[in-house]
């Protein structure tokens, strides 16, 4: 491999480039999915659907560039997390046309869940470490 005049080879260079391009896209992920986070918690904050759909957009376009490097952990972290989340609250839709106070309940539930998650990945993708991603 060529060495620039700095003595970092050049393969190293590009996979550098890799890591900080996927840290950029992973970092704007992860504070499109917070604004949603906090969004669903705060009565009246629920401006975050396109925001979610833009982040998901995101890492479902980007998440091929992730494969073979501890990004790819983060992508996939994200997507079940949004997946996850979205299915859950179709399943309690149902709650909220019966009984109001379950609904918020259960929505309330989800949607700290989906907090937790964003925030701890974000602070795994900021220590440089991958998720662990149960089967």
């Amino acid at each position: 491999m060529n060495q620039d005049d700095t003595g970092v080879e050049n393969g190293d260079r590009a996979l550098l480039e890799k890591l900080q391009a996927l840290n950029t896209v992973g970092t704007i992920s992860y504070v499109l999915h917070l604004i949603v986070a906090i969004g669903a918690l705060i009565p009246g904050g629920q401006f975050g659907p396109v925001l979610l759909i833009a982040a998901l957009v995101l890492d479902l376009v980007k998440k091929d560039d992730a494969e073979g490097t501890w990004h790819a952990s983060h992508f996939r972290w994200r997507i079940r997390s949004v997946v996850v989340a979205g299915l859950l609250y179709l399943l309690t839709v149902p709650l909220w046309l019966l009984f109001l106070f379950p609904g918020w309940i259960a929505w309330t539930a989800i949607s700290v869940w989906f907090l937790y998650r964003i925030i701890t990945g974000m602070v795994a993708m900021n220590k440089g470490l991958p998720m662990e991603i149960s089967a």
